[in-house]
């Protein structure tokens, strides 16, 4: 089978094509699949590049979804045929006793899906929203959930509040199609006019241009009335912090995600205080929330954003395209 590797020292000039033995059949407990389809999140481009983060060999990309071929002894709730998506922390399957690293996650810690075959437990999956195409499904994994846990599991999200995005990337589009189905009104920030009018034609309400308007907290906080938005989609890290607690309510809920501006740096805490705001961390969720978010699309009839799909021996092309930050929504790679 086809797979793509990074080989030592890692960066986007060392991933390689090769020919892999086929994967085993399904053991007990275990499923067999053939990927279809992957995509991107910052986390898989972090990998990628840069030189020493993983081991000789390392198979990238997190999300994966597929086809069921075969499955072992034991095995409920999945047969040949069936659709599944992958989950991101395959040993989380629920509660609270969450992971704090990434050594179990596919593409990191452990092989990923740039890849035809896997065969993992048959816990590492999840059943694929009814309908959806393995390119559609291929997005849940990473910035699908991330959203439905930022603003559903730990934000419970309600009809009637504000939800703030910033950017245009997965993540952010995604927790702008779960706040409208949920009947939430959005606010969305972009350094592009034109992307601005993209949200704006997927529900959201009103739109900042971050880079004409630098003191976008402030916007935000006028046009709420000077109340603030009830979550902050927050994607940017340290840069962009500060105006996050500034558009936040007064106990308001600011789901920190993303480091697009960098993995470090000083937090406004007088005014977190001050505003008696809650500033969550989180990283994606458990197989239950990502099968609770599945049963949510399979109600809404919500459907991703894919802004290209590349094939697998094009994902350099995939990755570099990432990097440029000109992508709206999910870029996809086709298996």
């Amino acid at each position: 089978m086809r797979q793509m590797q990074i080989a030592a020292p890692g960066g986007l000039d060392n991933l390689v094509m090769v020919d892999a033995p086929e994967t085993p059949p399904p053991g007990p407990g275990e499923i067999r699949v053939r990927i279809r389809a992957s995509s991107l999140n910052f986390h898989d481009l972090i990998v990628a590049s840069r030189p020493d983060w993983v081991a000789d060999g390392r198979i990238p990309l997190a999300d994966g979804a597929g086809v069921v071929d075969s499955v072992g002894a034991g095995v409920e709730g999945f047969a040949p045929g069936d659709h599944v998506v992958s989950g991101f922390f395959p040993q989380w399957l629920e509660g609270p006793d969450m992971p704090g690293d990434f050594s179990g996650t596919p593409g990191d810690g452990i092989d990923g899906f740039a890849r035809e075959w896997v065969t993992l437990p048959a816990t590492a999956f999840t059943l694929s929203p009814k309908g959806w195409s393995h390119a559609e499904a291929a997005t849940i994994t990473t910035a699908g959930l991330t959203a439905w846990r930022a603003l559903v599991v730990n934000g419970g999200l309600k009809a009637g509040e504000t939800v703030l995005v910033l950017g245009t990337g997965g993540v952010s589009i995604y927790a702008l199609q779960i706040a409208k189905a949920m009947g939430a009104r959005v606010i969305a920030t972009s350094s592009s006019d034109a992307k601005l009018e993209r949200v704006r034609a997927l529900g959201a309400e009103a739109v900042i241009n971050y880079r004409t308007t630098p003191d976008w907290g402030a916007e935000v906080r006028a046009l709420t009335g000077g109340r603030g938005v009830d979550h902050v989609i927050e994607v940017g890290g340290p840069a962009t912090l500060e105006q996050s607690i500034a558009a936040a309510r007064i106990g308001g809920h600011i789901s920190l995600i993303g480091v697009l501006t960098g993995r470090s740096g000083e937090v406004p805490t007088s005014a977190l205080m001050a505003r008696q705001q809650r500033l969550q961390g989180l990283i994606v969720g458990s197989r239950r929330h990502q099968t609770e978010f599945v049963a949510a699309l399979d109600a809404t009839g919500l459907r991703p954003v894919i802004d290209r799909e590349f094939p697998l021996d094009e994902l350099r092309e995939a990755f570099e395209w990432q990097a440029a930050g000109s992508h709206f929504g999910k870029i996809v790679v086709s298996v």
